[in-house]
């Protein structure tokens, strides 16, 4: 899947922290102990001096949120006039785990994604910000359709994870129908909890893992989408080559591998059967949308042509200008 952007796990001051923000009372203070704003200039320097010590690029930034989270800021730093009994000793403990790499996704416990906060946990492929172009896409396409949001959609999140794609089209999109799978029994269960909060009775999450055979896998349609045709695909599946190894330890060592790593030379063996499953599911006129590496969109463009079930096949580019999703329309008639 996509590349780790650890400076994106979260956003304004306390933006991950609800909670009781009692702490030093004006007496604590009036005793000669330092104020609220110096123990936090303070704790942020000291945070950020240790995660650039770490090699963390993004270090003025996560400082910021570590010492929010410990704080349970409610608002702004500079706003606070109490701080928690245990700030000290939280502001440690994740400090601490930080610089070991641990992604601040997982120590918050939290992901923010889109409209959401969506819930992480070890072991669970964790969101990542540049995936929230999928959901601008989609609602592209509905108004290309002539279609609103709030019209009833019918959708399918290939490669789950933590339920990030299915979770978002459910808060976005209130009379859509989401199916979701992964292969991973702990994201699965995520992905239920995320999508139940998002979206309650309006999904179905299951565990499967997808085929590469073309029978194996029209046998996995018939099984486990009865729903079909589907309006709409969306998918972050595994797409890095076998020996690109992620250079980043929030990746290498906190995601899944089975979550990383799409099969074959060129890591395409799961994104190509992501192909195969939106051609056989989609109606006339249903779109897929599929993330992948910066270096495969001329691969998954020639993947989707080739099969010749999609009429039209583009690639969009992220923000910073690189090739990052496939977007292709399910072709009203089929080229044999």
């Amino acid at each position: 899947m996509g590349s780790h952007g650890t400076s994106s796990s979260g956003g304004s001051d306390g933006c991950f922290a609800p909670g009781d923000a009692s702490g030093l009372s004006s007496a604590r203070r009036d005793s000669g102990e330092p104020r609220v704003s110096e123990r936090v200039a303070l704790a942020r320097r000291d945070a950020r001096t240790r995660l650039e010590a770490a090699g963390i690029e993004s270090a003025e930034a996560e400082a910021r949120l570590i010492v929010a989270h410990a704080a349970r800021a409610r608002t702004s730093l500079v706003l606070l006039d109490d701080l928690p009994e245990t700030f000290e000793s939280d502001l440690e403990a994740i400090l601490a785990r930080r610089e070991k790499r641990e992604p601040l996704q997982l120590i918050f416990g939290g992901a923010p994604f889109r409209r959401l906060t969506l819930e992480t946990a070890r072991g669970v492929f964790i969101p990542r910000p540049e995936t929230e172009m999928a959901l601008d896409i989609a609602h592209d396409w509905v108004r290309e359709e002539g279609r609103q949001a709030s019209d009833p959609l019918r959708a399918l999140d290939a490669c789950t994870g933590s339920g990030t794609l299915a979770a978002a089209l459910l808060d976005e999109f209130p009379a859509a129908s989401v199916s979701a799978f992964d292969v991973n029994a702990r994201a699965v269960d995520l992905a239920r909890r995320n999508c139940e909060s998002a979206g309650p009775g309006r999904y179905r999450v299951f565990q499967a893992e997808l085929p590469a055979a073309d029978d194996e896998l029209r046998e996995f349609v018939r099984t486990y989408v009865p729903e079909r045709p589907l309006d709409l695909v969306l998918a972050n599946p595994p797409y890095i080559p076998e020996k690109s190894i992620p250079a980043d330890p929030e990746v290498r060592d906190f995601d899944p591998h089975e979550a990383l790593f799409g099969g074959g030379e060129r890591g395409l063996d799961v994104p190509r059967a992501v192909i195969e499953l939106a051609a056989l599911t989609l109606r006339p006129g249903g779109l897929l949308v599929m993330e992948h590496d910066e270096s495969q969109g001329e691969a998954t463009r020639a993947l989707a042509e080739v099969s010749g079930h999609f009429d039209t096949v583009r690639t969009e580019r992220d923000l910073a200008a690189r090739e990052r999703f496939l977007v292709a329309r399910r072709a009203q008639q089929v080229r044999e």
